[in-house]
């Protein structure tokens, strides 16, 4: 069969995301101001900068000849169709995004998006997370999806509460020491 009848995979489709980066059925992409400002500014990049460069080259390359062999127009084409994956999916995600500023929640004690949670384990040790986007999420910087199991059993809990919720390693019992709302960079 000819290649031009053959479609390549693109992966658009949600069922091929990292599951970290799915969204529940029927919800928006709760995203913060910072994280939209990002997402748009890599679109941005993307659109105006990366893509119209790329394109450049692959012409440069269909210009030489034999295309068949050509390593600069390979790649150029491989390159081309990861971008345009890429501002897709950029595209369907800003389109889907409600962006919650966590400064709006004023003085709550009560944890929702955007919030800053300490919190203590049964042995004492406090780690502090901020509930961000499915975009934004980065355990390393101690940012939580929302979507996330330990952020789902935060949602709605006071300062103060003590929650169980199961993580992958099993029920854990935690209590939350303080819940503050502040600019997320």
């Amino acid at each position: 069969m000819n290649k031009a009848f053959v479609r390549e995979s693109d992966g658009e489709d949600d069922e091929e995301l990292e599951p970290s980066l799915k969204l529940p059925a029927g919800t928006r992409n709760y995203i913060t101001p910072a994280g939209h400002a990002r997402l748009k500014d890599e679109l941005e990049h993307l659109v105006k900068r990366e893509r119209p460069h790329v394109v450049e080259i692959v012409a440069w390359a269909a210009s030489n000849g034999d295309r068949s062999e050509n390593g600069d127009y390979i790649y150029g084409k491989r390159r081309l169709r990861e971008i345009d994956r890429r501002i897709r999916f950029l595209t369907k995600r800003l389109d889907f995004a409600e962006v919650v500023d966590p400064l709006r929640q004023g003085d709550n004690d009560q944890v929702f998006f955007g919030a800053r949670v300490t919190i203590a384990d049964q042995d004492g040790q406090e780690n502090t997370y901020t509930i961000v986007g499915v975009d934004e999420a980065d355990v390393a910087r101690g940012r939580i999806s929302w979507v996330s199991p330990l952020a789902r059993a935060l949602i709605k809990a006071k300062e103060g509460d003590s929650i169980r919720f199961q993580s992958p390693v099993g029920v854990r019992e935690i209590d939350i020491l303080e819940v503050v709302y502040a600019t997320i960079d």
